[in-house]
C-alpha cells in the first residue's frame, strides 16, 4: 500500500513539513511505499521531498492507496484530493481568521478567506478528517465532518537534547529575567500585549527583564510585488519605542538556526504566549520539552495542548499576568511544580505515542 502526503510547502524549519517528513518514516518503517510531496520545495530539502507536478505521472492510484493532505492554505491541492481515486485523509492545521490581517494585508484576508472556504469544499469527500488538536477537530465536527480524530504535530524529541549555541548563550547569560515567545510575528500572536507585558514589568516588578522574539517577520509585498503600506512589525517596533523600550529591552530575534533556538529555550527563565489563535502551539511543547516554564493566555487550542501543564489565564490584566511571571522566575518550589506537570504532559506527544495513534487511524480506514 502507499501513502502519500501533500503538503502546500516544504520549508526547512516548517513544523508542518516536518511532522510529515516523520510521518513517512514510519511509513516506511512499517513496510509502506510513502512519500512527501508539494509544489514548492526548498533546494536544501530536494532528497526529503518531491515535486508534486510529477505526482499524477509517478503515482497510478490503486482502490488502496492512501493521500494525507495537511491542510494550512488554499491550493490547488485541495481540488487534487476530492477528485483522488484511492482513499482521501484530511489532516486539518487550522487557518488564521482573516480579520487579523485587515489593518496590514488585504491579500492575507482573501487567502485566509478562501482557505476557510476551500476546506468546506472537502466534506462529504474524505473518508476521515483528521485535526492537530481538540479544538481544531470541534471545528471540522461544527463543519459537518463525519469522521474526525485528533493527531499532534509530530515533533522528534532528540534535536531538542542537541547543544545549544554557545556564542548566543553567553550573550544572554546575564541577570536580566528573560521571557521568551516563539512563533512567526503575525497580527494575531499578539505581540504587542508581550510589549505591554514587558513594559509593565519594567516598571513595576524590576528593570532587570528582557523579552526574546523569536519568529520570521511577516513579509513586506505581496506575491505580486506590490509593497504593504502597513507592517504589523514596523508597528510594533514603533510601539516598544513609544513604550520607552530600548533595543536591549526587546530582542527581535527573526527565523533563527535550531541551535540557536536551543539557545533562546535554554536562557529563558519563563515561556509567555498572549496569542489569540493557535491551532496547536508547537512551541509550548517545546518549552516543557527545554524545561521553560509556559504562562499561556487560554485561547484557541492552548488549552487543549497543555492540558493540566503550565499556568494559563484570560484577557490581559498586565498586574496578575506579571505576577504570575515573576512567581514562576523566582519561586523554585512553584516553579518545580509546574515544570513537573509539563514533562508528565509530554507523555501525549512524544513519537511512539503519536505514531501509536497514527497506525491506528490508518487501520481504521
Amino acid at each position: 500500500m502507499r501513502i502519500d502526503q501533500w503538503v502546500p510547502a516544504l520549508h526547512r524549519g516548517d513544523a508542518i513539513g516536518d511532522s510529515a517528513r516523520l510521518m513517512r518514516d514510519a511509513f516506511r518503517r512499517w513496510g509502506h511505499q510513502a512519500d512527501v510531496w508539494a509544489p514548492d520545495v526548498d533546494p536544501e530539502l530536494a532528497g526529503e521531498g518531491r515535486a508534486y507536478d510529477s505526482f499524477a505521472h509517478e503515482v497510478p492510484g490503486a482502490a488502496d492507496d492512501v493521500v494525507i493532505l495537511h491542510y494550512a492554505l488554499p491550493s490547488r491541492l485541495t481540488a487534487d484530493l476530492a477528485g483522488w481515486s484511492g482513499r482521501r485523509v484530511l489532516l486539518h492545521h487550522n487557518i488564521t481568521p482573516p480579520e487579523f490581517f485587515l489593518p496590514y494585508d488585504p491579500e492575507m484576508v482573501r487567502i485566509c478567506q478562501l482557505g476557510r472556504e476551500q476546506l468546506e469544499s472537502l466534506r462529504g469527500r474524505v473518508s476521515l478528517a483528521l485535526a492537530d488538536s481538540e479544538w481544531s477537530r470541534r471545528q471540522l465536527s461544527a463543519l459537518g465532518f463525519e469522521r474526525t480524530g485528533v493527531l499532534p504535530i509530530v515533533l522528534d524529541f532528540a534535536r531538542y537534547r542537541e547543544a545549544p549555541n554557545p556564542v548566543l548563550l553567553r550573550q544572554l547569560d546575564d541577570p536580566r529575567t528573560n521571557l521568551l515567545f516563539v512563533g512567526r510575528i503575525a497580527p494575531n500572536k499578539r505581540q504587542e500585549d508581550l510589549l505591554r507585558l514587558v513594559s509593565f514589568w519594567k516598571r513595576f516588578v524590576s528593570p532587570a527583564v528582557r523579552l526574546l522574539l523569536v519568529g520570521s517577520s511577516p513579509r513586506r509585498e505581496t506575491r505580486e510585488g506590490v509593497p504593504l503600506r502597513r507592517h504589523y512589525q514596523d508597528a510594533l517596533e514603533a510601539f516598544a519605542w513609544e513604550e520607552g523600550l530600548r533595543p536591549e529591552d526587546v530582542v527581535f530575534a527573526g527565523h533563527v538556526a535550531h541551535d540557536e533556538l536551543l539557545a533562546y529555550y535554554a536562557s529563558a527563565d519563563l515561556f509567555v504566549s498572549m496569542s489569540e489563535h493557535e491551532g496547536f502551539g508547537v512551541p509550548l511543547v517545546e518549552a516543557m520539552l527545554m524545561d521553560v516554564p509556559v504562562l499561556a493566555r487560554r485561547a484557541g487550542a492552548v488549552p487543549f495542548t497543555l492540558g493540566e501543564a503550565g499556568v494559563t489565564f484570560e484577557g490581559c490584566d498586565l498586574a496578575e499576568i506579571a505576577e504570575i511571571g515573576r512567581a514562576l522566575a523566582e519561586d523554585q518550589e512553584l516553579r518545580q511544580g509546574v515544570l513537573g506537570a509539563q514533562q508528565r504532559r509530554l507523555a501525549a506527544f512524544a513519537p511512539q505515542a503519536v505514531e501509536a495513534q497514527l497506525r491506528g487511524f490508518l487501520e481504521e480506514l
